[in-house]
């Protein structure tokens, strides 16, 4: 009788599964139980009744919608045809484009939000200039327009990132070909590039909509009157005037439901342009001469002035003396000093913690997740990896509500506690560090493992040794990413954080509104400025000028 030899794998497997169902399944259903069970103990509809038969509840789900789409489509009209421009052609700067727009995007959303209404609210430098100098009235940053433009200018930089790699993935002989039939310029574009990154542009369409539609800071700040499902949600659970945690949760419930179905439309459509191509002859980028290559330039180095502007606005302020909401004449770092004052380096100490345990742990779960996938596809393998990339498709207040009901009470009674935000970081940041690392194991031959198990390397070593190291590149691609957005975490933090555990995000958010906008200034700064490090250091190590998503 041949004796079965031990799988150590089933193990990683089993351990991983148990995992994914303690702090995500486990959660999810404590949330579809305070939907549907009474502080009674009767099961009810009665919530989910409550938001469809109120106008205002429905008109909430129908603004966030509204915004969505409209930035969704602004930013893939944007977003093309500079991805383009950088792709197929020598721009003077490129790599300066490349970091800055990067750096855009790699931000909280709420950041812009409040730039923007230091820069055009009512009070705002350029609005007043315009006002004074050319008795012009701006229209106003707040509502519909004002959401449109923060969120539009912070997120076409991902429509940028998808599309320039998309781009550099054609075949020169197909270019060359189209260009033999007479199809060129403007008409190749649409006819011949559009249709081969279909599956690309879909991907962005899906990661700008999930964005969007889950962005809370931003609405909460410009709104005013033009209320969205994600801060409905946030009011309903920690609002001032009083919680309802059973329509709180219904809300999380109907969250999921809608980003769900987006998500599968976007994969339905997705698998209707399957192909592949081969880029054995790369894209030759063309020089940008004459008038065409002028208006190039101008339209990139425009765009992307305009989407940093708040970011350099906010450095600037940072350094204004300044009273509550009114910045005085005069420069000074009084605003930092209040900083350190007010939980400066208990933010820092926080963020840090939060974020580099959080980054290992993710490292770790998504190099076995990878291989799992790649290497040992199951039935079960496949069902984690599923299971990582649902908080995909969830808002980040319905993650931070569901860990709050899961964990916020005795035995666990995490509320608060580093432990939480970071189990909610790992949660909700996993899913781009998973899809890099599969990716790049996917171009890995399995030969060479299998080289070195013939030359005597044990698996394990052979993993440790070979595997991993070659799907460096991915990890660190993915790992970046990560970072940014669990150091730049607004919207499940905001749920679980207290003073005990909060950030620098959650700092920079407190202070505006309570409407101490220097202090909020010197914070924001600190942030922009670890985002900055952090992607210059990941350029620095994987000598590289692409993010891969």
């Amino acid at each position: 009788m041949v004796k079965k030899r031990f799988d150590g794998w089933l193990i990683v497997s089993v351990l991983l599964l148990v995992l994914f169902i303690a702090v995500l399944i486990y959660p999810m259903f404590g949330v579809i139980k305070q939907a549907v069970i009474m502080p009674d103990g009767s099961f009810s509809w009665e919530q989910f009744h409550k938001f469809f038969s109120n106008s205002y509840y429905v008109d909430t789900i129908y603004n966030s919608f509204k915004i969505t789409i409209f930035v969704t489509v602004l930013t893939l009209v944007i977003g093309i045809p500079f991805a383009y421009f950088y792709a197929f052609y020598r721009l003077k700067g490129a790599k300066i484009l490349f970091v800055v727009s990067i750096l855009c995007c790699m931000s909280a959303p709420f950041l812009g939000a409040y730039s923007w209404v230091m820069l055009l609210g009512r009070s705002g430098v350029i609005t007043k200039f315009f006002k004074a100098a050319l008795g012009i009235t701006l229209p106003s940053i707040y509502g519909f327009g004002g959401i449109a433009l923060s969120q539009t200018l912070k997120f076409f930089p991902l429509v940028f990132i998808y599309m320039n790699g998309a781009f550099k993935s054609i075949d020169n002989t197909l270019m060359e070909a189209s260009a033999n039939m007479g199809c060129t310029g403007v008409k190749r574009l649409f006819n011949i590039v559009l249709h081969l990154t279909m599956p690309t542009i879909l991907a962005a369409t899906l990661m700008v909509f999930m964005q969007a539609f889950a962005d809370f800071g931003t609405p909460t700040i410009l709104g005013e009157g033009f209320k969205t499902f994600p801060v409905l949600l946030y009011n309903e659970y920690l609002g001032e005037n009083g919680a309802n945690y059973n329509f709180a949760a219904a809300l999380a419930i109907i969250a999921v439901i809608v980003t769900a179905v987006i998500f599968f439309l976007q994969k339905w459509a997705t698998g209707r342009f399957k192909f592949s191509i081969n880029t054995l002859h790369p894209v030759e980028k063309k020089a940008a001469k004459g008038l065409s290559g002028f208006l190039m330039h101008a339209y990139c180095y425009i765009l992307v002035a305009i989407a940093f502007m708040p970011q350099l606005y906010i450095i600037y302020l940072s350094f204004r003396n300044c009273s509550g909401a009114v910045f005085k004449d005069g420069y000074s770092l009084g605003n930092y000093q209040l900083a350190v004052k007010k939980l400066l380096a208990r933010s820092i100490k926080n963020t840090t913690i939060i974020g580099i345990i959080a980054l290992l742990v993710i490292i770790v779960i998504a190099v076995l997740i990878a291989y799992l996938v790649v290497r040992r596809s199951s039935v079960l393998n496949n069902t984690i990896d599923t299971l990582s990339m649902l908080p995909y498709i969830m808002p980040g207040a319905v993650i931070g509500l569901a860990l709050l009901i899961a964990f916020g009470k005795k035995p666990f009674a995490l509320t608060g506690t580093l432990a939480i935000m970071i189990i909610s970081m790992v949660i909700r940041r996993l899913p781009y560090t998973i899809r890099s690392a599969t990716a790049t194991l996917m171009q890995i031959s399995l030969s060479i493992e299998e080289a070195a198990i013939s030359l005597g390397a044990s698996k394990l070593k052979t993993f440790a040794r070979i595997t991993v190291p070659m799907m460096a590149n991915g990890i660190l691609s993915g790992a970046i990413l990560s970072w940014v957005a669990i150091v730049t975490e607004l919207s499940s933090s905001i749920i679980l954080y207290n003073n005990k555990s909060i950030t620098l995000t959650m700092s920079t958010y407190v202070a505006i509104s309570r409407g101490n906008y220097g202090l909020a200034a010197a914070f924001a700064a600190i942030l922009t400025v670890v985002t900055m490090v952090s992607l210059i250091i990941y350029l620095a190590v994987s000598k590289s000028e692409d993010v891969n998503l």
